[in-house]
């Protein structure tokens, strides 16, 4: 019996703050708990956020905690082909369809309802296009990204999303289906993540089951809080690792205020 995969996977688009540490630390002494295997990966898809040296500040920092990860680290934007590869079979299968819309568009066809990012729901003007209209459309080179089509879908849980969003204009993938390519590819068996995440997890095994791919164990931990009561973030400019550290604080010092001592 093969052993159990926990992962880490943050994005580099700033600077990791004690939230990642103990999202980290956690998968970390779960997988030793369990005899299992603790894997790092990069989730930087979004290449107009995500920074190369974000990307080496995740390595310094994990070290620091004491981390230790298998090589070769998994770096999304160097699996594109992969992505493409899922995302043409759920256009074989009739699963997901093209959207030619605009953002402006899009917001002035909404229906009622938004999805959990807090984005409405698509309205669905290009679900109603033929098939071959949508296929010479593409051929000439319109801009377009892939929506999922939630209704052929049928899944009363991730219908919340609406027709989400699989792959983004001129990116070639979204945070939703490259996790769950990333996760099959590497065997992935527990999901250990923040309740923030808590929500995507009905779509994410919901392509599982159209790709055709095993759903892994999921968990959602609490999420760390600051002195008002909010999540620690990066946007909000949260304490980094790396501040901490060049203030002087040690990395048991982090490790015992998260409950790792």
């Amino acid at each position: 019996m093969s052993p159990p995969v926990f992962r880490f996977a943050p994005s580099p688009n700033g600077y990791l703050h004690l939230g990642h540490a103990y999202s980290a630390l956690l998968n970390a002494r779960m997988a030793d708990e369990a005899g299992g295997r603790f894997l790092l990966r990069i989730e930087d898809t979004d290449r107009t956020r995500s920074r190369p040296e974000f990307v080496q500040q995740i390595f310094v920092d994990l070290a620091w905690l004491g981390l230790r990860w298998e090589e070769p680290v998994r770096i999304q934007s160097e699996h594109f082909a992969d992505y493409r590869a899922r995302l043409d079979r759920l256009w074989a299968a009739g699963a997901i369809y093209p959207c030619f819309c605009s953002r402006k568009q899009v917001l002035a066809e909404a229906r009622a309802g938004r999805d959990p990012e807090g984005q409405p729901h698509y309205g669905g003007t290009c679900r109603q296009l033929p098939r071959a209209e949508a296929e010479e459309r593409m051929r000439r080179g319109e801009i377009h990204g892939w929506r999922l089509d939630m209704a052929r879908a049928g899944d009363a849980a991730a219908a919340v999303w609406g027709d989400a969003t699989i792959a983004k204009f001129n990116v070639g993938s979204s945070y939703h289906i490259a996790v769950v390519t990333d996760d099959a590819l590497q065997g992935v068996t527990h999901v250990v993540r923040g309740k923030d995440l808590e929500a995507a997890t009905p779509l994410h095994m919901l392509l599982q089951r159209l790709l055709g791919l095993p759903s892994p164990f999921y968990r959602h931990h609490e999420l760390l809080l600051d002195e008002r009561g909010e999540k620690l973030s990066k946007s909000a400019g949260s304490t980094s690792l790396r501040e901490l550290r060049e203030s002087g604080v040690t990395s048991d010092v982090v490790r015992r205020r998260l409950g790792f001592a």
